[in-house]
């Protein structure tokens, strides 16, 4: 497959053609009621309700992170994680396509991940939704995962750590880093899921969610590519953050798909900046 981006119809072509492996990344996430609100709940049930037939569920609350971690979502050791996906039938010179029912950001970080150890992946556009608006069939037919074999080959600079911030807020290193939450969230004008309101000061704001149309399909490249023009001139890495690297992803896989091919996340996110008392934390929309 070519581009990380593939809409339903190719994917029904795609799977014709040969073996494909589709996995749905859906985690139920509720909005933040108060500050420090972080239900969350397995996607499993919903996928197992209605599902692209064959497909698996991904289950990136639990097996796909690190439960060792002190953040939610964290990437597991690149070994862990090739080991999980071979669980659900990945296997090296399959290609993978992951979608969501939730607006794509969790078909967008489980693409991170498997671009990060090496798997041929794409995030199918639009999702659940828009498989179905094709006319294409769902299913609650389960069919158990095929054996699976993965070799991790994780690939270099695809994420920074808190440290790296650290030093780029020192003005230690040069970087574009952005905020990918919502202008309220950003700006701490609503409830968040973590310690503190607000942003990392001194990054930007783009919204993971002005990206995609009212459907949740990525909007057309050549208005991205228009739209983003400073953006992708920039000579400066990009590194990406939101409350917890899950939308981040989002704004990762455009800019891959625009060209971009420097572009870390910041898995750690809000949540473990804001937890450390001693980092800085802005209010306000600039």
């Amino acid at each position: 497959m070519t581009g990380p981006i593939l809409g339903p119809a190719d994917l029904a072509v795609r799977r014709e053609q040969g073996p494909v492996t589709i996995l749905d990344a859906t985690v139920e996430l509720a909005a933040a009621a108060h500050d420090g609100d972080h239900r969350s709940a397995s996607g499993r049930p919903g996928w197992e309700r209605a599902h692209i037939p064959g497909s698996l569920h991904a289950d990136l609350l639990h097996d796909l992170s690190d439960p060792s971690a002190a953040y939610h979502f964290a990437r597991p050791a690149p070994e862990a994680l090739a080991a999980r996906l071979a669980d659900l039938g990945v296997r090296d010179g399959v290609p993978v396509v992951t979608y969501d029912r939730a607006g794509g950001i969790w078909a967008a970080r489980l693409w991170w991940l498997l671009n990060w150890i090496g798997v041929d992946a794409c995030v199918l556009d639009g999702g659940l939704a828009a498989w179905r608006s094709a006319g294409l069939p769902v299913t609650d037919v389960i069919v158990p995962a095929a054996a699976g074999a993965v070799a991790a080959r994780p690939r270099d600079g695809r994420w920074v750590e808190l440290a790296d911030l650290r030093r780029w807020s020192a003005g230690e290193t040069e970087a574009t880093v952005l905020c990918a939450l919502n202008p309220e969230a950003y700006a701490g004008e609503v409830p968040t899921r973590y310690s503190r309101r607000g942003h990392i000061p001194g990054t930007g704001n783009l919204p993971a969610r002005s990206l995609l149309d009212g459907d949740g399909r990525f909007r057309p490249l050549d208005e991205l590519r228009s739209d983003l023009a400073g953006l992708l001139a920039d000579p400066a890495p990009i590194w990406l953050y939101c409350g917890g690297g899950i939308s981040a992803a989002t704004l990762g896989v455009a800019l891959t798909a625009l060209g971009r091919d420097d572009v870390a996340l910041y898995d750690g996110s809000l949540e473990e900046w804001s937890a450390d008392e001693s980092l800085p934390i802005q209010l306000g929309r600039s």
